[in-house]
């Protein structure tokens, strides 16, 4: 049985990340300091023996008692709407928090994996994007905030990995759906579901030609547990490569809740990347991955998870209109 802290916990991919440890038969460790996460989200795990919870900030000094095999640094805002609001904490949780993980890693001798993001090759020249692209990121604008931090967090885990020669792992993530989603996170896939749920008009950034690749969580967890286990310390992404217009989606939507709302166009919010598609060749060569879930599946999945929401979580679901959807 391994030790296996997971920052973040309380979040979308945190919890399903505790559920797959879980699954394994170790002992998980969740910390989080539930500023976008939640406790519903992990209310099932509670009271186990072999899981313990943590409410604290990875910006500051962290400890845990005993041994530790394996750190997962999952915790950070994860959406337009959320590091929008709370800039100066998505910078310290991926400058400062990594900082305090890669510390407590050295320390236990424990393995190190980094959740980056596709959010790393900004507005790519480069279609699709592979891990050697650099990227094209503008570091002053809205969206910097976010996107430097998770550079800013491999260039750390890298140099830790380097020069103390730590075991670390690094995951850039695409696009991600499936339940324990907040519908008012401002991500696409909630935000496109939320508005046909409360009978509203779907709301389109730009033209719609924007493109995503779509992942479902399972099969994100499958790829991220592999690459843990595996010997890659470079960066791998891993999301599906089945690419969608933002316009094609919406209808999608529509079809999938049978709702008749139409679709209305807003302005494109500045530096919102124009496509968006994974290259995966490194994640099917290393770790044997790629993803199962086809979207109509996934998307069946999920819409049955919101329709279950309260009314109080529909009614406390905002749009705004500086929503990227880029996620």
């Amino acid at each position: 049985m391994k030790r296996v802290l997971i920052t973040g916990a309380a979040g979308f991919l945190g919890s399903h990340l505790c559920d797959r440890f879980m699954a394994e038969g170790h002992h998980v460790i969740g910390m989080d300091n539930l500023i976008t996460g939640d406790l519903r989200n992990i209310e099932h795990l509670t009271g186990l023996d072999r899981f313990d919870f943590h409410h604290r900030d990875v910006s500051q000094f962290i400890h845990v008692k005993g041994d530790l095999d394996y750190i997962l640094h999952f915790a950070s805002p994860a959406s337009p709407i959320d590091y929008l609001k709370i800039p100066i904490q998505t910078l310290k949780v991926g400058s400062l928090g990594v900082h305090n993980c890669l510390g407590l890693a050295r320390a236990k001798g424990a393995r190190m994996l980094i959740a980056s993001t596709s959010e790393v090759y900004g507005d790519p020249e480069v279609h699709p994007q592979h891990e050697e692209y650099w990227g094209h990121v503008n570091p002053v604008g809205p969206r910097g905030v976010y996107d430097e931090a998770k550079r800013f967090q491999e260039a750390m885990t890298m140099a830790y990995h380097t020069f103390h020669g730590l075991e670390t792992r690094i995951v850039r993530i695409f696009n991600t759906y499936g339940p324990r989603m907040r519908l008012n996170d401002g991500r696409v896939l909630p935000a496109f579901i939320g508005q046909a749920l409360r009978g509203e008009d779907l709301t389109v950034f730009g033209d719609g030609s924007q493109t995503r690749s779509f992942c479902y969580v399972e099969d994100l967890v499958e790829g991220i547990y592999r690459l843990l286990l595996s010997d890659e310390h470079r960066p791998v992404n891993v999301g599906n490569p089945d690419e969608i217009s933002i316009a094609d989606f919406a209808e999608e939507i529509i079809a999938l809740t049978g709702t008749n709302q139409k679709v209305i166009y807003k302005p494109l919010p500045t530096d919102d990347p124009k496509q968006r598609r994974p290259d995966i060749a490194r994640a099917r060569e290393v770790l044997g991955w790629e993803p199962k879930v086809g979207r109509a599946e996934g998307l069946a999945i999920t819409y049955e998870y919101f329709k279950g929401l309260s009314e109080e979580d529909l009614r406390k679901t905002e749009h705004k209109d500086f929503t990227s959807y880029s996620k």
